[in-house]
């Protein structure tokens, strides 16, 4: 077996792999219990910004800088990237007064960080250090210093850039997280941001997929069953909703509803003696994802679902088939 061969035997890679995981893991423990109420004051000076983050950083670090600005733009704290280098060539401009600056570097000593640090300290733009060099220049000249622990990279001797990089992304992940339960940042808000791909469709609302208006199959309770076969067959949904004096939602007439009731007499019956009281619904403003998971939970096997306003008035209808086009699962 030649050298290339042993080393690529299966035991040999796993061990390194697990190792690597397992140093990173080390790695985010220490920087787990290093929290403390310096990582709170940055939360704090971030959310109250009438500007935005700035994150730089530069080789693997602002690779990471990149990631923590997407995160945070994408969940409701306006981010963005600008790479050291391209600031000292005209790209200061774009920071402002109201902005605040996260500048990522492991050593703290990246010499392209200088005319950033410098334009933060003579503009008084504040700025948060993210680095393991408790006496590095980045920290000196930092208001806010995010001090990462001095974990062993899961390289070895080549000492590239593992250990570091996860930690500053795991850093950048707890700051976004607490940025959004401090600012209550919802789902709805989140989709926003993601209009496309699965993602979108999964943080689609109910509102924009439901049926409004005159094509909602509705009768009231009083009406006669052959006055309510009409409007289902012209509304092809299958079922019909049944309102009540006050115009609320108090029951559902389904296909099943007719085979299990089916009777000479049946068009002669009111819909409220046939209709099951309380039907499941949804409100518009929920998820389309959730009102999914409501027609499918348990055993039930739901394909239709009203749409009720707080009052319990029926809004819009919504079909399993328009979450399956809309790409909802």
């Amino acid at each position: 077996m030649s050298p290339s061969e042993t080393a690529l035997q299966t035991a040999p890679i796993l061990e390194a792999m697990r190792r690597t995981l397992s140093l990173e893991q080390d790695g985010l423990a220490q920087l787990s219990a290093a929290l403390d109420e310096v990582s709170v004051e940055a939360v704090r000076l971030i959310s109250g910004l009438k500007g935005r983050l700035i994150c730089a950083g530069v080789g693997k670090s602002g690779h990471v800088a990149r990631k923590i600005a997407a995160t945070l733009a994408s969940t409701g704290t306006p981010a963005s990237y600008v790479h050291p280098a391209e600031a000292s060539h005209g790209d200061l401009g774009m920071i402002t007064a109201d902005d605040a600056v996260l500048a990522l570097s492991n050593s703290g000593e990246t010499k392209e960080l200088g005319d950033l640090i410098a334009y933060c300290r003579r503009f008084g733009v504040p700025l948060i250090g993210m680095t393991a060099g408790a006496d590095s220049t980045l920290a000196k000249g930092s208001d806010v210093v995010l001090l990462c622990p001095k974990a062993p990279e899961a390289c070895g001797e080549t000492r590239a850039p593992t250990t570091s990089t996860t930690m500053m992304m795991a850093f950048g992940d707890a700051l976004a997280v607490a940025l959004i339960e401090a600012r209550g940042f919802t789902a709805t808000d989140f989709a926003r941001f993601h209009p496309g791909g699965a993602l979108g469709s999964a943080l689609a609302r109910v509102d924009e997929l439901m049926h409004a208006g005159d094509a909602m199959p509705l009768a009231p309770e009083l009406a006669s069953m052959g006055d309510a076969l009409i409007v289902m067959s012209e509304k092809g949904f299958g079922c019909i909703g049944v309102t009540d004096g006050d115009g609320k939602l108090s029951g559902i007439v389904t296909d099943g509803d007719l085979r299990r009731k089916m009777g000479p007499d049946l068009i002669e019956q009111s819909v409220k003696s046939v209709m099951t009281a309380s039907p499941v619904t949804t409100r518009p403003n929920a998820l389309a994802s959730d009102a999914l998971r409501i027609m499918t939970a348990g055993n039930r096997k739901i394909t239709q679902l009203f749409v009720c306003d707080d009052q319990g008035k029926p809004v819009g209808l919504l079909h399993i088939h328009d979450l399956l086009r809309a790409g909802v699962s």
